[in-house]
């Protein structure tokens, strides 16, 4: 079996060029402000640098990239210093902004979900993933994906209701 492998090596400009809005968008989903999206950003592409890691193919490439976003956010979160400080939600509607008020309430709701389904909904329909790709990237069952897609549907349209668009 001739298979090509793609390395990690010499190319790291051009994966992160080509990685930079699905990590840094998992992670801000994920830790919900900048300042520690920017921190799981670095720290994803400094691992991905180091390890050198050889891929089967370009969805194995991305699929260890989602999982070590998600893993640097778990992380972040469980920072000992992290909790002792205050957070910077009151704030966090004014520094990210879409181009419309739709988006930035849709946006809000996300965040605002459980972590399990805040990821496959952000991986759907912000990164354009099937559920297949979902499946085989986070490493659970593909009914598994579409039942937290289903329900973070739902928990989504239960926050918006009473808003314009979901008269």
């Amino acid at each position: 079996m001739n298979m090509q492998l793609f390395r990690a090596d010499g190319s790291i400009e051009e994966v992160i060029e080509k990685y930079t809005t699905m990590v840094y968008g998992i992670a801000l989903t994920h830790v919900k402000n900048h300042t520690d999206a920017d921190d799981v950003f670095q720290e994803v592409f400094l691992i991905y640098y180091q390890k050198g890691k050889t891929f089967n193919d370009e969805e194995h490439r991305k699929a260890w990239l989602i999982n070590t976003t998600l893993n640097c956010c778990k992380k972040n979160l469980g920072n000992t210093w992290r909790k002792k400080t205050l957070p910077f939600e009151d704030f966090s509607d004014k520094i990210f902004q879409f181009a419309s008020e739709e988006e930035n309430s849709v946006y809000t709701a996300l965040c605002e979900l459980p972590a399990k389904y805040r990821i496959v909904l952000h991986l759907f329909y912000y990164e354009d993933l099937s559920v297949q790709e979902i499946s085989r990237a986070l490493k659970i069952r593909a009914g598994t994906v579409r039942m937290q897609l289903t329900r973070g549907r739902e928990m989504i349209r239960n926050k918006l209701k009473g808003d314009y668009f979901y008269e």
